[in-house]
């Protein structure tokens, strides 16, 4: 068993392992540290030993030791915890029953609701889930958001803690809270894909660790909740973006926009994937934002070449999109689809307000389509400005480097292309 392998099947045991813990004992914050440590000492030992026959049970077993072994060693401190552990046979066993295998299921869902409690800020939200459902350790988290491992972990640690604080309980939320909750675990699912699909720092446009646990986590939402269309939404979403990866970085790693890719070398079974799931979703359940998104997704995917890109659609849809989810990301993205249809100067006069939203206001994404839109329209100075500005308004190298040479080229002459 290859260590890739082992890696793999952990992250995909870690959500199952710690809601056998949590559910019997509470105490979220000592569990998970002891899932964790269960976690490693398979890491270590799986790939040269084997995977035993019950693996779950294993972990289960091994992090059951480490939080007997954590209670006895606060003997002094935690007198009345070191009893209860003693006294109560579920805190005492270190070896499940032959027929207490862990379950998967409700136990990931319950998860994914406690580390997006409303008691936590939305960095916060994401590093806990990371962490605690996708199986990541503190140092992998660290890495992907290029911050030091000293900070993630505070900062998880601070969210362990919080959580307690609040008296989060091990349960579903209740029917009236339930939509409010979900609709926090899918932008914090969200959120990871997105920041590894263009990483918002650092010398790679992708985080595929990112990407790959958020995937793997949206497919298990929608495993659990088949019938809930913005789950599945969101899942499309995710497939049908994911399968540009491999043609949005050329040899040396530089960003390749939509319109210039190799569309060959985009993924078909995750856009076939996503185009069934967005299609089905929007026959039977209301229009949500996630499934929009993917609509648009979806006709893009569908476009053989950049020049049958169906814009009219597009541009139908972002108007949908406004209406139920209008933020400045949304106007954003509809100016520029509106600009392929009714003309750059159409374009730009939908831009225009969102100079004086804070929200947006200095995001070098503005400055980019704003750039884009002006060189279309023929204001090449203008253009070369907004250019270097999203460069130096942006922490990505890869985009840094794309939005200079965008401006480089309207020095050089170079004629703008219409997506």
């Amino acid at each position: 068993m290859t260590s890739a392998r082992v890696e793999d099947l952990l992250r995909s045991l870690a959500p199952q392992v710690l809601g056998v813990l949590v559910r019997r004992h509470g105490q979220f914050y000592a569990c998970e540290d002891a899932v964790q440590e269960a976690l490693v000492a398979a890491a270590t030992q799986w790939p040269e030993q084997g995977i035993p026959d019950r693996p779950r049970s294993w972990l289960v077993t091994v992090a059951t030791r480490r939080l007997t072994d954590e209670w006895r060693s606060e003997r002094a401190r935690r007198n009345r915890e070191v009893a209860v552990a003693i006294r109560e046979p579920a805190y005492a066993a270190v070896a499940p029953a032959a027929d207490e295998e862990p379950p998967t299921g409700d136990d990931t869902l319950k998860l994914l609701f406690l580390c997006c409690h409303p008691a936590l800020t939305g960095a916060a939200q994401v590093a806990l889930t990371l962490r605690a459902v996708g199986g990541l350790s503190t140092a992998e988290i660290a890495r992907a958001y290029l911050v030091p491992e000293a900070t993630m972990s505070q900062r998880i640690r601070r969210a362990k803690q919080r959580v307690e604080a609040a008296g989060a309980r091990f349960v579903l939320p209740s029917a009236a809270d339930r939509d409010e909750r979900l609709r926090a675990v899918l932008h914090v699912l969200y959120l990871i894909f997105n920041e590894g699909y263009t990483a918002s720092s650092g010398g790679e446009l992708h985080r595929a660790e990112l990407t790959g646990e958020a995937i793997r986590l949206a497919r298990d939402l929608h495993r659990l909740l088949p019938d809930d269309g913005e789950v599945t939404g969101l899942l499309a979403l995710m497939l049908l973006t994911d399968a540009h990866r491999a043609a949005r970085t050329g040899p040396a790693g530089d960003l390749v926009p939509l319109s210039e890719q190799d569309r060959t070398r985009w993924d078909r079974r995750e856009i076939e994937e996503g185009i069934a799931l967005v299609t089905a979703a929007l026959t039977w359940s209301p229009p949500g934002q996630y499934q929009v998104q993917a609509a648009i997704a979806a006709v893009h995917a569908e476009a053989s070449t950049a020049a049958e890109t169906d814009w009219q659609q597009i541009v139908g849809l972002y108007r949908v999109l406004a209406r139920i989810a209008p933020n400045p990301m949304v106007t954003l993205n509809q100016a520029a689809a509106v600009a392929m249809v009714d003309g750059p100067r159409a374009g730009l006069a939908l831009l225009a307000p969102l100079a004086a939203d804070e929200r947006i206001a200095g995001h070098h994404r503005l400055a980019a389509v704003r750039a884009h839109l002006l060189e279309l329209a023929g204001e090449r100075d203008e253009a070369r400005e907004s250019y270097l500005a999203a460069a130096r308004a942006t922490t990505s190298r890869p985009e840094q480097r794309y939005l200079e040479l965008r401006a480089a080229r309207l020095v050089g002459g170079v004629p703008a292309r219409r997506a």
